[in-house]
């Protein structure tokens, strides 16, 4: 038995979750390596090779590592699970025209809950990953920072994690790059895994065409939103689209005609199929409402707060006071007032509040407004 203490290891078969495991056996761990079958391509129709973390080949990467290392590995069937708390919440959302982010939700409550209840019937004390995050223990609460990798940072898609979560998780490439990780594993003798490329897309859409997915998802779909309205912000109907589903907030190409000057999509009504149209400047706004708050480096804030504030994985940021508000209905929500106009704010996806390298929390994406357009007693809740 390691005096370090057994380890759950979630185990993709990519380079990443592999350098994970093997840091944290030579470390002396009990390691105990884990890969969960989330999706098979075959339900997804689409036309792409089946690749990624659900792969065979991924599987057998995974194994073969543990193999070598001399630690057991366990397949464990999730695809119904993941298939409720993920998929279903993708297409719901959609039809709700928003723009979900379904790697959170797997994160939240797919890898970290399954692990976690596996590691407990396996009497492991921790659970690790390959995420490029960093965690720590300050003022009796759990805090996680950014990878030291800036180019793979994964904090993004970690705030809907508990205290509890993260008083179990452990992150071994939280201090390392990812260059020196494909030499590591390279060293190591697994040349295949250091040649492994990145992928970006959905794991359960290899195809990244997420209107056919809705499309083969969601039966007489096509027919149901087909002869929606462009309008423009004066509600004048300026084109015919095939449906609000197929269509996010900020989104300039595929609209489907030109319009003589550069035209985005700025607001998506369900309710109507309507789908308004407006220019760059159009598009930017000045405040959010986040809901689904989970507050992790704080216990509460105090009003006007200031942060840098995430609305997309890849988005640089941009300063805000944030203003937490209680609402009798829909429970905790934040109001988020950015310091200046910030474009594409698409209800749905994940707003993600910083201090500095700490991440404070986050919560999805309501609404957005105009700071200048709102009376102060309606400026909360739009």
């Amino acid at each position: 038995m390691s005096s370090k203490g057994r380890v759950l290891v979630a185990m993709s078969g990519g380079v990443d979750s592999t350098v994970a495991a093997i840091l944290l056996h030579r470390e002396g761990y009990q390691v105990i390596g884990m890969t969960m079958k989330t999706w098979d391509y075959a339900s997804a129709g689409g036309s792409k090779k089946e690749t990624g973390c659900c792969s065979l080949d991924s599987i057998n990467d995974a194994r073969q590592v543990a193999v070598d290392l001399g630690f057991p590995h366990y397949i464990i069937d999730i695809r119904e699970e993941f298939g409720e708390s993920v998929i279903d919440d993708f297409v719901e959302e959609y039809l709700a025209g928003r723009t979900p982010n379904p790697c959170v939700l797997c994160n939240t409550h797919i890898k970290w809950d399954a692990l976690l209840r596996r590691a407990d019937a396996m009497d492991c004390e921790f659970i690790a990953t390959g995420h490029y995050a960093r965690i720590r223990q300050e003022n009796g609460r759990y805090v996680i920072s950014r990878g030291l990798d800036d180019s793979k940072d994964q904090s993004y898609v970690l705030w809907g994690l508990s205290q509890e979560c993260m008083a179990r998780t452990m992150f071994p490439l939280g201090g390392l790059r990812k260059s020196a990780i494909r030499a590591m594993v390279r060293e190591m003798g697994y040349p295949n895994l250091a040649s492994k490329g990145e992928s970006y897309e959905i794991c359960f859409i290899p195809d990244n065409d997420y209107r056919g997915f809705l499309k083969r998802r969601v039966e007489g779909l096509e027919e149901r939103v087909s002869g929606g309205a462009f309008v423009d912000s004066a509600g004048n109907v300026i084109g015919e689209h095939d449906g609000y589903p197929f269509f996010t907030v900020g989104q300039r190409k595929g609209l489907g005609k030109a319009f003589g000057e550069p035209m985005f999509v700025t607001e998506i009504r369900p309710e109507t199929n309507t789908v308004v149209l407006g220019t760059l400047q159009e598009l930017q706004r000045s405040g959010m409402i986040v809901r689904n708050v989970n507050l992790q480096k704080y216990k509460d804030l105090a009003p006007g707060h200031e942060a840098l504030v995430k609305i997309r994985y890849k988005d640089g940021g941009a300063m805000a006071q944030l203003f937490a508000e209680q609402d009798r209905i829909k429970g905790t929500r934040i109001r988020v007032e950015f310091l200046g106009p910030v474009s594409a704010i698409a209800p749905g996806q994940s707003a993600v509040f910083f201090d500095g390298e700490d991440l404070i929390g986050g919560g999805h994406i309501e609404s957005s407004f105009d700071l200048p357009r709102l009376a102060p007693e309606t400026a909360a809740f739009s």
